[in-house]
């Protein structure tokens, strides 16, 4: 099997064990041309959470020296649903603006967000941090759009706020169009759901999706490992006419770090033989 190396993507999260430079010149050696850029503190830490002006340069610098393109910057900047105080608010606008710059600075086509909190609990009550989150998103829809950038949001994300498809679609109805939605595969099986349900509710707002495998309860399993229906996932996408990126975010738990790179690659040639199989 050959690997489709425009459609099929690898999260730096995949080779998290690795310094920045190195996970980037592992994943071009293994003959991936595009990332996503993990930007999520305690779970990868390539992007430093406390950005400056120099931090921004260096990781700006050293993901250009790779000649890798960058789909998204997959980030956090704090608890969307949280209530903020004036000293809060202005660091996460600090943060989501030197986010901004970075995106800029690589070439990023967008900046991927989770939607609230690490607890399915409301912090006041599910419709007041419901209106929070659809603030905070839209605000930074509107900053990101600005420079050129797209804002993309993981909903459903089994371990946030709005963690199942309900919940996701109050989210969605509220946001305006121009915020896509991230199709995280092992999210939505982790919660109950399936990517088909999800591409049939969500396929028009869905602008890239997220791989792992999962089963209901649990998100790190590596494809093939888990329960999620790869090849119903690929004829899903074929016919809701999905040409854009499916990106490797093999946050995995059941693969050795120096295994991770050849399963990777292997992982990329089986989806890849999926989505031709599916169009064929």
């Amino acid at each position: 099997m050959s690997l489709d190396a425009e459609r099929i993507a690898c999260s730096t999260i995949t080779l998290r064990h690795l310094p920045l430079d190195l996970a980037l010149a592992t994943i071009a050696d293994l003959g991936f041309r595009v990332i996503d850029l993990g930007a999520l503190p305690g779970v990868c830490d390539h992007v430093p959470y406390v950005l400056d002006e120099a931090a921004v340069e260096q990781v700006a610098a050293t993901v250009n020296a790779s000649g890798l393109r960058v789909r998204s910057i997959n980030a956090d900047v704090g608890d969307l649903n949280a209530v903020l105080d004036d000293e809060a608010r202005a660091a996460r606008e600090q943060h989501v603006h030197r986010l901004l710059d970075l995106a800029v600075a690589i070439g990023s086509d967008a900046l991927v967000l989770p939607n609230g909190r690490q607890s399915h609990d409301a912090v006041e009550s599910f419709e007041a941090d419901l209106d929070r989150v659809v603030e905070q998103l839209t605000w930074i829809d509107g900053l990101a759009r600005d420079r050129g950038i797209e804002l993309w949001v993981e909903a459903p994300h089994f371990f946030r706020f709005l963690w199942d498809e309900e919940r996701s679609a109050a989210l969605y109805e509220r946001l305006p169009d121009s915020i896509g939605a991230v199709c995280d595969v092992s999210h939505i099986v982790a919660s109950g759901g399936t990517p088909r349900a999800f591409l049939d509710r969500f396929g028009d707002r869905t602008r890239h999706v997220h791989l792992r495998d999962a089963e209901r309860g649990y998100i790190h399993h590596s494809i093939g490992n888990g329960q999620v229906d790869f090849a119903d996932l690929a004829a899903s996408l074929t016919e809701h006419r999905y040409e854009g990126v499916l990106a490797l975010e093999l946050e995995t738990r059941d693969v050795e770090d120096d295994d991770r790179p050849a399963a990777a690659r292997a992982a990329g040639e089986l989806v890849s033989h999926l989505l031709d199989a599916a169009k064929a």
